[in-house]
């Protein structure tokens, strides 16, 4: 894996072969923080990433400058990557690494709310497992206003219905669903 962008652009991350994961593609992430360009400025921008793997997208956010980083994920193996990278990076002071499951770190917000919420759970995950997660970083109040969650998600999963789902956009085989709950999207049933 390497990172596009910022100040660690072209930077080559190798992770153990044994680790579990499924990085974003170079292709979606460039287009996905083309998108993120432009509504944030990422050096003042705190970042919350659920199922964070090797990292992919929390060293995307640190090459760019963000602050704040809480990355999550409950392999032990990927925290102690996670860990190591950051510290080889020099940026474990505005990391914060919490080994965890998702769900169950989602129920209880001690982190306070961020700018941007990033979730890419397994793609075995069920649609009433994406939609739980939509609705517990709404119910528990992880976003700032303004902020916005991005879902990284297959073909499977649609959040079309959605009433605070701002848009979906399609790279390759990966899907990018954006929500805002700062306001009901009036055109989508209530």
């Amino acid at each position: 894996m390497r990172i596009i962008s910022g100040s660690f652009r072209g930077k080559k991350i190798i992770a153990p072969s044994n680790l579990p994961g499924r990085p974003t593609t170079d292709f979606a992430k460039e287009a996905l923080f083309n998108v993120l360009n432009n509504h944030y400025h990422f050096d003042e921008i705190s970042v919350l990433d659920l199922f964070a793997g090797i990292g992919s997208i929390s060293w995307e956010f640190a090459s760019r400058g963000s602050q704040r980083i809480v990355s999550v994920d409950q392999d032990p193996g990927c925290v102690k990557f996670l860990t190591e990278t950051a510290q080889k990076l020099s940026i474990a002071d505005r990391m914060t690494i919490v080994r965890n499951d998702v769900f169950q770190f989602l129920k209880r917000n001690t982190y306070g709310s961020f700018d941007i919420v990033f979730v890419d759970p397994p793609y075995t995950f069920t649609q009433e497992e994406y939609d739980k997660l939509v609705e517990m970083v709404r119910e528990n109040k992880w976003l700032n206003e303004g902020g916005e969650l991005v879902v990284e998600h297959s073909a499977t999963i649609k959040f079309e219905e959605h009433q605070h789902l701002l848009q979906t956009r399609k790279y390759g085989n990966v899907h990018f669903s954006f929500f805002d709950f700062d306001e009901i999207n009036p055109e989508l049933p209530q």
